[in-house]
Formats: C-alpha cells, sequence, structure tokens
C-alpha cells in the first residue's frame, strides 16, 4: 500500500489569500498546503479520500488516470467542492453517508438527472453506514468520529487509518484503530479550536491510539513553520505536507 498526501492545508490552504505572515510568505514548500486529500494505491487500485477544490492541481500534480473510487469523510466544501474534476477519469464510486450524499445530489444535481448535459462527471453513488464495505475486494472500516457536533466519518484500509477533522473520538471507535502502522490525524493549530484538534490533543490521541507511526494533517497558518513543529514532536510522530508519500 502506498499513501500519498494530495494536501495537507485546512479548508483556506496554506497561504491562506490575503496574508502575509512569515508562514504564508515562507519559501519552504513544505509549508505550502493545499486541501487535505490522500490517495491510496493498492496494486493497480486507486482510492481517494476526500475530493476538495484543489482536487485538479492534485491530480495533474501527481498523473493521476483513473481512481476507482472516493471515500468522503464529510459534507463541508474542502472536502467535496473538486468532485467535478473527476470528469475526465471516467466512471468512479463515490462512498459516503445519506446526509452527504444527499448534499451532493444538491450542489451536483446535473450528475444525476435523467437526461445528462454530456461532459458531466460519470457518478456512481453508494450510501454507506458505519459497517465494513469493499471496494474491489479491499476492506473498508468507517470510523465514527466527531467534527464539533458533527458526526463524520473516517475509514481504515488494512493497517492504515485517515481521521480528519476530529474534534472527539467516541470510545467505541478506538476499538477499531488498533494494531495500526500508520495513522493520519488532524492538528490544526497550537490554539485551541471549537471543531478541530489542536496539535497538543493530536498528540495525545495519537498516543492512545498507538499506532507505529502517526502524521498529522489539515494545518492551518497559525500552525507555525513545518521544520521547527516538526522538530519538537514526539517520537513516530511526523507532520504530514503535499507530496509526501508512504509505504506499508
Amino acid at each position: 500500500m502506498q499513501i500519498t498526501f494530495l494536501g495537507t492545508g485546512t479548508s483556506t490552504g496554506v497561504p491562506q489569500v490575503g496574508c502575509t505572515c512569515d508562514v504564508c510568505t515562507s519559501e519552504n514548500p513544505k509549508d505550502k498546503r493545499l486541501r487535505s486529500s490522500v490517495l491510496i494505491k493498492i496494486n493497480d487500485i486507486q482510492i481517494l479520500i476526500d475530493a476538495g477544490p484543489d482536487l485538479r492541481q492534485q491530480l495533474l500534480t501527481h498523473s493521476i488516470n483513473h481512481l476507482d473510487g472516493i471515500l468522503i469523510t464529510h459534507e463541508h466544501y474542502d472536502h467535496l467542492g473538486g468532485i467535478d474534476d473527476i470528469r475526465p477519469l471516467g466512471e468512479t464510486t463515490i462512498f459516503c453517508e445519506n446526509n452527504v450524499a444527499k448534499a451532493i445530489y444538491r450542489t451536483m444535481h446535473y450528475c444525476f438527472t435523467d437526461k445528462k448535459y454530456p461532459g458531466v462527471p460519470k457518478i456512481e453513488m453508494e450510501e454507506i453506514t458505519e459497517n465494513d464495505f469493499y471496494l474491489k475486494g479491499i476492506k473498508i472500516t468507517p470510523i465514527r468520529v466527531m467534527h464539533a457536533k458533527l458526526p463524520i466519518l473516517g475509514y481504515r484500509i488494512g493497517d492504515f487509518a485517515y481521521l480528519t477533522d476530529v474534534k472527539t473520538i467516541p470510545e467505541s471507535s478506538f476499538e477499531k484503530l488498533t494494531g495500526l502502522k500508520a495513522l493520519v490525524i488532524n492538528a490544526l493549530r497550537k490554539e485551541e479550536h471549537i471543531a478541530h484538534l489542536n496539535i497538543e490533543d493530536a498528540i495525545g490521541i495519537s498516543k492512545k491510539i498507538g499506532a507505529e507511526n502517526t502524521y498529522f494533517t489539515h494545518f492551518s497558518h497559525h500552525l507555525g513553520f513545518h521544520n521547527e513543529v516538526d522538530a519538537q514532536l514526539p517520537e513516530k510522530i511526523h507532520l504530514a505536507y503535499d507530496n509526501l508519500s508512504i509505504n506499508l
């Protein structure tokens, strides 16, 4: 399994539009962050988690020419605003909860009419629950987490789990996160936030889960410089960055 971070930024990305802070004007490529998304490759199967508004750029950067499935964590725009960009890739299936599917039907109604306009994305919708499901024979386990008061999903595939926009994790979900080789989880900034883990809380949850390696994602410019923050993290906990690939 190869996991590639297509983006590691929060909803505004880094640099943030109109901001001239030291992080937003940094020349270090690791301080440039598109909206958060990962690509998972298992042999010839390619699975995307979240399709934010930077998806076209991400697909081009990594020469992605097909997607076997897209897993959506929740309905916020920075996680599904780029779905239309898949139109050149042919038909694919989106897996998401019912409330997320309703949001996609509303915003992309032109993809689901009886008489479709030529060239619209070819999307099959597969509504999921918290139960395991399979994508081309690959077992996927949804993980319930909370984004403030909004129930959303993370996903586990084999020894890898991806959790983003987490504020709290129900105790029952920790049982699905044992024995991981790699965990990805959000760590928005140093200060507290109403809907996201800050870096201190993310470290605490990471230690509780106990993955062999943990990678933080979904950062704002308030987190600080990549190299400085990464150097201060505990052993086996890392800041992810755009275009990082890991192999399991």
